[in-house]
Formats: structure tokens, sequence, C-alpha cells
């Protein structure tokens, strides 16, 4: 039970200090709201829901890697900023991809209310 405790503290901890992880949350909200208000069919769901993982694990992952990175080498050092640049770039990857999947999955539901 001690490791579920420790893996949520990690999720709180990266929510309550990260602004990009209570952006990711916010728009988590928005996705499951809108699911429910458009009715999505399971594979949508399914689809959604990994999605919303993969983007919270990205950013969860990106705060690790900049912790320990500034842990590691505190003062600013080349490398070290490269290090966080692709951890970065690894979460937009994976933003882009969960926006382009929202808009197949919402923009025809959103087309047919107007």
């Amino acid at each position: 039970m001690k490791r579920f405790y420790y893996a949520f503290q990690g999720i709180f901890r990266t929510i309550k200090t990260e602004f990009n992880a209570k952006v990711h949350l916010v728009a988590t909200i928005l996705v499951i709201a809108a699911g429910l208000f458009f009715k999505l069919e399971i594979w949508e769901w399914c689809t959604i829901i990994a999605m919303i993982a993969i983007v919270q694990m990205a950013e969860t992952f990106n705060t690790s890697i900049e912790i320990l990175t500034d842990h590691v080498q505190p003062d600013f050092h080349e490398e070290a900023g490269k290090v966080k640049d692709a951890a970065a770039g690894a979460v937009l990857w994976v933003a882009m991809g969960a926006a382009i999947i929202g808009i197949l999955i919402f923009m025809p539901r959103i087309w047919a209310l107007l």
C-alpha cells in the first residue's frame, strides 16, 4: 500500500508544482465532460482515456527528468538544457497527437451541433 501512497504523492506533487501539469489536468476534465456530453462510443472512450494517460505520463516523466537534471546540474549547463528540452519536446509530441485525436473524435459532433 505504501507504493501506491508514494505514486499518488508523485502525481499530486507534479500537479501542485508544475503549471503544464495543471493545464493538462484542466484539459483532461474538459475532454471527459465533452465525452459525457457527446455520449462517446466505447472505442472512442478507450482512445480518449489512453491519450489522457499517455499525456499525463509524459508530463510526469518530464517533471522527473527536470527535477533530476536540476539536482545533478544546478548551475546552467548547455547539455542539461538539451536534456530538459528533449523531455519537454516529448510531451509536446504526445500533446499534439492527443489534440489531433480529440479533433477527429469531437469535430464531427461539434459540426452536427452547428
